[in-house]
């Protein structure tokens, strides 16, 4: 056993959270994979091989642990400069297994060819980008069956496979037992509302009532509702097709799982994948606090308490809908800026019917404000927004549309924001706010916002920016702990 293997049987015999995701272990007398957290009975280092994926060790013919479920392990951070091409092409792929998009597809997204994708991320987690699809659609799957009564044809289809002859074969293959008799072994209590409903892994700790206090504090009337210890939201996306697909999600903390619970309306089933990925985004589950916590703790020798292992930054669902906002949220409260929100929703979202009282619309697409022409400004002008701003916004969503600018998992964040700040009306704090939680950009700073200076009143601007260097890559951690102590 190496050295490295040393001090991960190390973790693994400690059940450290911390590396929870970070690797997986294969134990060659049972001929199983575990997450570092599983609860069975230790296994002999000699008996233990350690992957850095879940899809490697499946490709080494070890079978995923019924007991820690590996499909519950939170995923890793974008912040390695040499990673983050891989990493990105992961989060795509985990996101859109089920619609069909080609790899040719992806790496060009990212700015690659197909060929130097393959390479790279074979270089990085030793499978395929094909060989990792199958294992992400396969996990969803074995979730879907644990946690949910849906048929496995359903099933099937939700995890993007083509056939259920197909997803039998390779369910078979890899697990060494068929979907129905996975089924029959974990007979534990399901939702029978006929919604789904999935837990998705966090590394602890996790301060789900501070991440409740900002949502809440921005939540858009009509769209979002924070209520009873959970977060509540419409849905609009567009599966395989094309076709806009409607509904709502529910969020809620599971603390002693250390995950969240996520319950879907079961009208989104075609574009499950998305949903997931959206829910991880911005509940920032992908997250490694520690790593953070080691770089960020130097803030509290400015004053104790600055910083607090486990905070998050909270992400977005809907990236326009969020770029919208910020927009709207310059230079006047937060307050203000949502009751704006609010009343572009009421006049010019689409409303859908959910259930839920208060979730009542979605929130207009870049295509409904670019139907609007100029009559952008009387629009929005009727609703208190000033016309700049409309401007703005109907510039923000041309780029958007057309492609011109990417705030989705894109390659280069510092590039995509010198774009947005090519657009009148967007300044650095716009641009930078909107990589912070559309981009999951995680060294944006907002040097001149107001709750930062709030919340170390002593700097200016420019001490505040040079302070802030030491805390690269977190700023944008470093900025949301600044706001928490407000």
């Amino acid at each position: 056993m190496t050295e490295k293997d040393s001090g991960l049987y190390a973790a693994f015999k400690a059940k450290d959270a911390r590396f929870d995701g970070r690797f997986f272990v294969g134990i060659s007398s049972t001929g199983i994979y575990c997450r570092p957290v599983c609860r069975a009975r230790q296994p002999k280092p000699e008996n233990c091989t350690f992957f850095p994926t879940a899809a490697e060790a499946e490709q080494a013919g070890y079978r995923p642990c019924l007991l820690c479920r590996p499909e519950l392990a939170p995923g890793t951070s974008i912040t390695d400069a040499n990673a983050n091409l891989v990493r990105r092409a992961a989060r795509m792929l985990e996101k859109t297994c089920g619609n069909g998009q080609s790899l040719e597809e992806i790496a060009g997204k990212l700015g690659y060819t197909g060929r130097h994708l393959r390479r790279v991320f074979t270089a990085e987690y030793n499978v395929s980008p094909v060989q990792y699809l199958q294992t992400c659609r396969l996990l969803l799957a074995k979730n879907l069956l644990t946690d949910t009564n849906l048929p496995v044809l359903e099933v099937a289809m939700a995890s993007g496979f083509g056939s259920l002859r197909r997803f039998n074969d390779l369910f078979k293959k890899h697990y060494n037992l068929s979907p129905t008799a996975l089924r029959k072994r974990v007979p534990e209590e399901k939702d029978r509302s006929g919604n789904i409903t999935l837990a998705l892994g966090y590394r602890p700790p996790y301060h789900w009532e501070e991440m409740l206090r900002f949502l809440a504090g921005r939540a858009i009337t009509g769209i979002e509702l924070v209520k009873d210890g959970e977060y509540m939201r419409t849905v609009d996306l567009k599966n395989a097709e094309g076709k806009r697909v409607y509904g709502w999600v529910r969020i809620g903390h599971k603390p002693k799982q250390n995950a969240l619970s996520v319950t879907v309306s079961e009208t989104l089933l075609p574009v499950l994948p998305q949903v997931l990925a959206r829910v991880r985004h911005l509940f920032d589950l992908y997250c490694d606090p520690t790593a953070v916590h080691e770089t960020l703790q130097t803030m509290n020798n400015i004053r104790p308490g600055l910083c607090t292992l486990g905070t998050r930054v909270p992400g977005c669902f809907n990236t326009f809908e969020m770029a919208v906002r910020a927009v709207l949220g310059q230079q006047i409260t937060v307050k203000a800026a949502g009751t704006l929100a609010a009343r572009i929703v009421e006049n010019y979202g689409t409303a859908i019917q959910t259930g839920i009282e208060g979730l009542t619309h979605v929130f207009p697409t870049p295509e409904d404000v670019l139907a609007m022409g100029e009559n952008i400004t009387n629009n929005f002008g009727e609703l208190g927004v000033i016309s700049a701003r409309s401007n703005t916004i109907f510039e923000l969503a041309r780029a958007l549309s057309q492609g011109d600018i990417d705030v989705d998992l894109c390659a280069r964040p510092e590039e995509e924001m010198k774009k947005l700040m090519g657009i009148r009306g967007i300044g650095s704090w716009t641009a930078q706010y909107i990589a912070m939680r559309a981009m999951e950009w995680p060294d944006a700073f907002l040097e001149t916002d107001v709750g930062v200076k709030k919340a170390l009143p002593s700097f200016t601007s420019k001490e505040l920016l040079e302070m802030a260097e030491a805390w690269r890559p977190w700023r944008s951690y470093a900025t949301v702990n600044l706001w928490n102590t407000l």
